[in-house]
């Protein structure tokens, strides 16, 4: 039954009902994920409402654990998190070793070398997932608009793992930011109460009115439960010319403005501080004060109903308590509140933020705390945080360069936690200040980071190309190679034109003229790969080649060389990169980075012919991309994805999942992921024995006037469109793309390139040259391409048996049976069987 404080919300919860498919009755373990907003303006009732949904899950043996935003603790990092996961901490030591680390670092129970936020959260999450496995969880956060920026990335990562026994209810302000990624979920608005059920409450807290004072109360309150509850009792003055937030604040601070004066220093003291710790509240009041404080005077600001006194802590009995008290003090004694809190607390970062807040200008010793702060939030892999002490630091620094280098390093931070919009922001702040070349061109940098090109941008590739020269002119060829990057992704990703491609080719051949050690450099050899794959591709291939996989550990070298021998169609060395670089990312927790190796292992396992490897990598790494928010890596591992469950017949499935990608990348015009795109398209038409449309979709990869044209992605389709060129009778436009291709294979040794091309020629020679076309291809060493070995036997068995070579054809069927049946490649290893059957 609903408590009298929750009069007219009957409906409201019989909807939380209904989308969380819950009834009093219904006692199983829910077998699916929810989540759900409660949304109302301040007042409204949020918190009381959270309330009666909590009774109602604990009736049914549901875990409550609880986290309340309050504003003032909205900069300390996990605070928010540490209030979710505080009740499991004994499960820490069952956790994985770089989760277990990470955790701690960030509750400050132990020191990691800068743990990754995603491995906080996963480690966090791994605590809540095993805890609902013995029973049902419910985590009711509470304001989650003033939770701090570390919990609400968790809950955002939390939601994406959508785990069956968790249910999340998030009481939000109306007005404030919606999460992102999780706008949609369902909302449940709370409304102003209705006219009777409204005056019923006001008779209840105060049954002596008269009418006309009700109906006055009834027109200020417009509905809302606490300002009908404080009118009630005649604490709001009656002026309705300001909003009724205003004057919710402003009746407080009145009420708080009438207290004893050693109760307003505490107030004040509290309404200031970022924590509620009791002791700590009395020890910055001893200072703000200069007397000790007696513990009694608490006592008039819990009668007068705006503290409430719970264990050690000091709570406001509504956030528009807190803003109350604070804005009906004056500035001066805010600051010197700030300036209290400042020499009382014990924390470095939270010591920093109050002295800050008492600055009232330009204050460089202030911008140096926070500075300190920053490095300390970010041992605690709390990046965000860090990132807004610096942008703080940046108001307090008098010299303009200091200030655009203090916002530089916070837009480095928020590129590392894929912030793209805070980026841009921070960057273009940072360079209306006097800022150095170097610090200029970093700024271009990080404003590149983000952006995966388009058709028509070969300016801006040439533009990266001058500023990576400024920056080798100012002595950082660091940051030069890294401008230089970013151009030849652009490349890479959207057609940007010969001149433009030279363009980073040529600019990375000077630098290393410059800098003969940066040859050796594994962002200097990928830009060469991923800019000019076909006319670079031989000299790095023996670049690559000249590796030892087995001397590198870095996982950043070793996912840019796996970057490098795949641009190149170097699979098999991909792959080894590849393999190392994951095993390695695991170790450290490095799940964004992680990510981006997944993606490319799927794509380079799936033409080698590993795919159960390919489609454990696309799994993985579509997850790990959606929850950690790369939408390019979650567009492109979900393509290669659906490529391998359309070869292996699951084209439905495959179709559905390819749409979802296409939009996307057509929207932007990524040459790259469109000829992805078409490729799976083609084998969906293929699968379904529409040779002609399959030819055709081929044949569009091809076609330099498509949009989904890629030189070098075209490669992974070239036996495919043979074999379709074959199979539709398109003999002759087939024979003249192979005459294309050789003139490109004279160019690069890339192996992708060159056994294709040899299972091309066999398919699509004419009967007098066939049987030494596949005899040549039969030469070659396909151990490690078993896909395409498994195919050149299949059609090798197949041309045998047209040509009456019986019992040579039954052999190599067979033996292309065996392989396909390995690879569960399910079209192919249909047509093994029908020639078998044709055999016997």
């Amino acid at each position: 039954m609903l408590s009298e404080e929750l009069l007219g919300r009957f409906t409201d919860l019989a909807e939380v009902k209904r989308h969380l498919g819950i009834s009093e009755e219904r006692e199983s373990p829910r077998e699916d994920s929810r989540i759900l907003f409660i949304k109302g303006e301040a007042g409204i009732g949020k918190s009381a409402f959270l309330k009666e949904i909590e009774s109602l899950f604990a009736q049914r043996g549901e875990r409550i654990v609880r986290t309340v935003g309050v504003q003032a603790e909205a900069k300390l990092p996990f605070s928010g998190l540490h209030q979710l996961i505080h009740p499991f901490l004994d499960s820490l030591a069952a956790l994985p070793k770089g989760e277990g680390d990470a955790v701690r670092s960030a509750f400050g129970m132990g020191r990691a070398n800068r743990p990754e936020p995603a491995l906080i959260n996963r480690g966090a999450g791994l605590i809540l997932e095993r805890s609902a496995v013995q029973q049902p969880l419910v985590l009711i956060v509470d304001d989650v608009q003033w939770l701090d920026l570390q919990t609400r990335d968790f809950l955002i990562f939390l939601s994406r793992r959508a785990h069956a026994r968790i249910t999340m209810i998030i009481a939000q302000r109306t007005g404030s930011h919606e999460m992102p990624g999780m706008q949609g979920y369902p909302r449940i608005l709370l409304h102003p109460l209705s006219n009777p059920d409204a005056k019923t409450l006001v008779q209840r807290h105060s049954p002596n009115l008269s009418n006309e004072e009700v109906n006055r109360i009834l027109a200020q309150a417009a509905g809302n439960p606490l300002a009908l509850c404080e009118l009630a009792v005649g604490q709001v003055p009656g002026a309705t010319t300001t909003a009724l937030t205003e004057q919710l604040e402003r009746a407080f601070g009145v009420r708080s403005a009438n207290l004893p004066a050693a109760t307003r220093d505490l107030l004040l003291v509290a309404a200031a501080d970022s924590s509620s710790d009791i002791d700590e509240i009395f020890r910055a009041v001893s200072i703000f004060s200069q007397y000790n404080v007696d513990p009694r005077d608490v006592t008039p600001a819990v009668d007068a109903q705006l503290l409430v006194v719970e264990g050690g802590n000091l709570t406001f009995r509504h956030p528009l308590v807190r803003s109350g008290v604070l804005e009906s003090e004056s500035v001066s004694r805010q600051l010197e509140a700030h300036r209290a809190l400042a020499r009382a607390v014990a924390d470095p970062y939270r010591h920093a933020w109050h002295r800050a807040r008492a600055a009232t200008g330009r204050d460089d010793e202030a911008a140096d705390l926070l500075v300190k702060a920053a490095d300390q939030a970010l041992q605690q892999g709390a990046v965000m945080a860090a990132a807004a002490a610096l942008e703080l630091a940046a108001e307090l620094a008098t010299s303009s360069g200091d200030c655009g280098r203090h916002l530089l390093r916070a837009a480095e931070l928020a590129f590392d936690m894929g912030q793209e919009g805070t980026v841009y922001r921070l960057v273009a702040e940072a360079l209306t200040h006097e800022v150095n070349t170097l610090d200029r061109a970093r700024g271009q940098w990080l404003r590149e980071i983000f952006s995966d090109g388009h058709p028509g941008d070969a300016p801006r590739v040439l533009e990266l190309c001058d500023t990576s020269a400024q920056a080798a002119e100012a002595g950082d060829p660091d940051l030069a190679l890294n401008l230089l990057l970013g151009a030849a992704l652009r490349c890479w990703w959207a057609e940007t034109g010969t001149t433009a491609r030279n363009a980073v080719t040529n600019a990375a051949d000077l630098l290393a003229e410059a800098c003969d050690e940066l040859r050796d450099d594994a962002r200097w050899i990928a830009i060469l790969a991923v800019a000019e794959p076909i006319q670079r591709g031989s000299s790095v291939h023996v670049i690559l080649d000249a590796v030892d996989i087995d001397s590198e550990s870095d996982p950043g070298t070793l996912r840019l060389l796996g970057m490098a021998a795949h641009a190149i169609g170097h699979e098999v060395r991909a792959a080894m990169f590849l393999s190392k670089a994951e095993s390695v990312l695991r170790s450290q927790g490095r799940l964004g980075l992680l990510v981006h190796v997944l993606g490319m292992q799927a794509s380079v396992y799936g033409v080698l012919g590993h795919w159960d490897r390919a489609e454990a990598a696309a799994s993985e790494g579509l997850r790990l991309a959606k929850e950690s928010g790369q939408p390019v890596w979650t567009a492109g591992t979900k393509v290669c994805h659906t490529q391998i469950r359309g070869l292996r017949g699951y084209v439905r499935e495959a179709s559905l999942a390819v749409t979802q990608t296409e939009l996307p990348a057509r929207s932007r015009r990524l040459n790259c992921l469109l000829s992805c795109v078409g490729l799976a398209k083609a084998i969906f038409w293929a699968e379904e024995g529409k040779t002609e449309q399959a030819f055709k979709a081929y044949q569009s990869l091809f076609d330099p006037n498509n949009q989904s044209y890629h030189e070098r992605q075209s490669m992974d389709a070239i036996a495919l469109y043979a074999e379709a060129a074959a199979q539709a009778g398109h003999l002759a436009e087939g024979q003249a793309l192979l005459q294309v291709l050789e003139k490109t294979a004279q160019t690069t040794t890339s192996p992708l390139l060159h056994v294709q091309l040899a299972y091309a020629r066999a398919v699509l020679a004419d009967e007098t040259e066939a049987d030494h076309a596949y005899e040549q291809a039969r030469t070659i060493d396909l151990h490690e391409w078993p896909w395409l070995d498994a195919r050149l036997r299949l059609a090798h068995g197949k041309w045998l048996h047209k040509q009456g070579r019986r019992a040579a054809a039954l052999v190599v069927l067979k033996d292309a049976h065996n392989r396909l049946e390995t690879m569960r490649a399910t079209a192919w290893i249909g047509q093994a069987e029908r020639e078998l059957r044709a055999l016997v």
